[in-house]
């Protein structure tokens, strides 16, 4: 009962981020007009299983190396830059119609369930604004005489929360009248998401 209160304040400060719009929005957008319901099931199953990697670098104190040693920080800034702008220039190249049911349906290859998931995963664990909250949440609301298990237990809990939340994303964003629209539309909405990613990109350089 004595952790209550700080696991609250946990679970309140998760949800005012992980509802912020970002990076795992947009892929999770992206791959569940493109590729349909199940592959961005899995992209979120992915994005909550990369939490674990941001809970697993914070109770081992890599937080604390990367916070003090600033050219570590930029480094996966730069990674993240990277994949973010692979991702983005990707999407810019969206076709009109390519998101009608009726061609999606006729893609030889379809994105792998591996795939899938590790573009979620990879996603979030090179997420510098992730790493930034972890590092917040780690140094600040949680404190330091919470038992190491009980911390391994809020990583649990915001892994969870993360992928239930995206998956419950995933099963909105799949409806029937969002797909109707994506099929006339799609490539735009493609082609904004695109943008917002090498945005952020540049974001993350510029910084």
């Amino acid at each position: 009962m004595m952790y209550w209160q700080e696991f609250l304040t946990i679970a309140f400060v998760h949800l005012l981020a992980v509802a912020s719009p970002g990076p795992d929005f947009a892929i999770v957008l992206r791959h569940s007009v493109q590729f349909g319901w199940r592959a961005a099931m899995l992209t979120s199953i992915g994005i909550g299983t990369g939490i674990l990697l941001h809970v697993a670098y914070s109770l081992l104190g890599i937080a604390l190396i990367i916070k003090s040693t600033p050219w570590l920080f930029s480094l996966l800034s730069y990674a993240a830059a990277a994949y973010l702008l692979y991702i983005g220039v990707s999407a810019l190249r969206a076709k009109p119609g390519q998101y009608h049911p009726e061609k999606i349906q006729q893609q030889a290859k379809p994105m792998s369930a591996r795939k899938a998931f590790m573009v979620g995963f990879l996603t979030n664990g090179l997420n510098p604004k992730a790493t930034l909250f972890f590092l917040s949440l780690f140094a600040v609301v949680i404190s330091a005489d919470t038992p190491q298990t009980v911390k391994i237990a809020y990583g649990f809990y915001l892994a969870l929360a993360t992928g239930t939340w995206f998956c419950l994303l995933s099963w909105g964003l799949s409806s029937q009248a969002v797909r109707r629209f994506i099929g006339d539309q799609g490539h735009w909405v493609d082609r904004i998401m695109g943008l917002v990613l090498v945005l952020l990109a540049i974001q993350l350089v510029l910084r």
